[in-house]
């Protein structure tokens, strides 16, 4: 499992995280799935999935980029809409798979990430990943 060093590991304050530590090595890779997000969904939470966006964002851009030690749970909340797969066929429960951003849908969904005078979502010490 690739490890994305750099990338923040949660949401400052929050039990939001954004990568994990090891790989599962009983079930194997947590399967991901289009997570229908709501409306009446908590602040905290729409702001846990833009500060997520916006890591990815500044993290690869437009690149595709392997999954790795990312989190299925708060991938599965982008996946299918503003994170698409990246390869065909795609394995939705690899490490290895292939991701990248739909960049229109993206700033569609959190215009507030694109902003040119976007002010970064505050997240953990990149480096507290071991």
């Amino acid at each position: 499992m690739l490890k994305h060093r750099g990338f923040p590991g949660r949401l400052t304050g929050t039990d939001f995280q954004f990568v994990i530590r090891r790989a599962n090595q009983k079930d194997g890779p947590t399967r991901l799935v289009a997570r229908e997000r709501f409306k009446d969904r908590k602040h905290v939470d729409r702001l846990a999935d833009a500060a997520f966006m916006q890591a990815l964002w500044q993290h690869f851009g437009e690149d595709p980029f392997e999954r790795g030690n990312l989190d299925a749970g708060r991938l599965s909340w982008l996946f299918g809409r503003e994170v698409i797969p990246a390869e065909d066929p795609f394995d939705p429960a690899s490490y290895d798979a292939l991701l990248r951003i739909d960049r229109r849908r993206a700033e569609a969904a959190f215009p507030q990430v694109f902003a040119p005078d976007a002010v970064p979502y505050l997240a953990d010490d990149p480096d507290d990943q071991d």
